[in-house]
């Protein structure tokens, strides 16, 4: 049988609240919490600490999933990337002004797109969007 993770979408209005909601979700029995990172997410979704093990099969159950979708869609992640380019000591500054006018034309993915892919690379997790 199948582990059931619940994310509470109603929780979830910007990128800091995404990460308190998979924070309390999958790292409650941890002594540590998870950064504020695409990375960090998908390490997550590996499992081996917080609620998954290794390879264990999730089903990952996201409520309000069309209105995260809109909370982290093109506008937040604009803002995202902008202030990413704000410190170009910290990030290549390239990379991120490709994928900010990439977003800009409607050619590039939104926050949440990203979210969604990196899910779907985990094939031990299946998304179920209410």
């Amino acid at each position: 049988m199948k582990k059931e993770i619940i994310i509470n979408g109603s929780q979830i209005y910007d990128k800091t609240s995404f990460y308190e909601e998979i924070n309390r979700k999958f790292m409650k029995n941890e002594s540590w919490q998870l950064a504020e990172s695409l990375d960090a997410f998908d390490d997550l979704l590996y499992g081996g600490f917080g609620a998954i093990r290794e390879k264990e099969e999730i089903t990952l159950i996201w409520e309000n999933f069309e209105a995260n979708r809109e909370a982290l869609g093109t506008e937040f992640t604009i803002s995202y990337y902008q202030e990413k380019l704000e410190h170009p000591d910290d990030f290549d500054s390239s990379v991120i002004q490709k994928r900010l006018d990439a977003l800009k034309e409607g050619k590039g993915q939104t926050y949440f797109e990203i979210l969604q892919e990196i899910i779907a690379e985990h094939s031990n997790i299946e998304l179920i969007k209410k």
